[in-house]
């Protein structure tokens, strides 16, 4: 069984509105909402990309980095309505229940970083130091003795 590549590495959350749907979009490029909590549709595209951020009751909203209103220049922002379905872009407010959304985490990647000793294995012993090097105000600093 072949692995399939995330596209985008760290968090991977599914978002859960306030009006009871997660969002999902097709590989067509519709998107709507569903009350499946397993539903498989990830699919990621230039227009997909959001400003994230948390409104004052602590839910979190969505503008589009791509669009905004021609005129006043109101970011637009993703929105539910009741039936789960999505909403025209510059007919959604940011404080109505349609546009606030609860990320909920379903896959994490951790990244472990490598160690400065495990970088100094693997680059070798070629300059003559003591293999220690030292923080110079949070730059690294061989210490060489010539």
């Amino acid at each position: 069984m072949e692995s399939k590549e995330p596209q985008l590495k760290g968090i991977v959350t599914r978002l859960f509105s306030q009006q009871g749907y997660f969002l999902q979009m097709h590989p067509d490029g519709t998107i709507d909402g569903t009350k499946d909590e397993n539903s498989d549709y990830d699919v990621f595209t230039p227009e997909c990309k959001f400003k994230e951020s948390v409104f004052e009751n602590y839910y979190v909203i969505y503008s589009s980095t791509l669009y905004r209103q021609q005129e006043s220049g109101r970011a637009w922002f993703l929105g539910l309505n009741k039936e789960g379905q999505i909403m025209k872009g510059n007919r959604v407010k940011k404080t109505k229940p349609s546009s606030h959304f609860v990320p909920k985490p379903i896959e994490v990647c951790m990244y472990r970083e490598p160690s400065l000793h495990e970088i100094g294995e693997k680059q070798g012993r070629s300059r003559k130091s003591s293999g220690t090097p030292t923080m110079n105000g949070g730059k690294v600093v061989n210490q060489d003795s010539t």
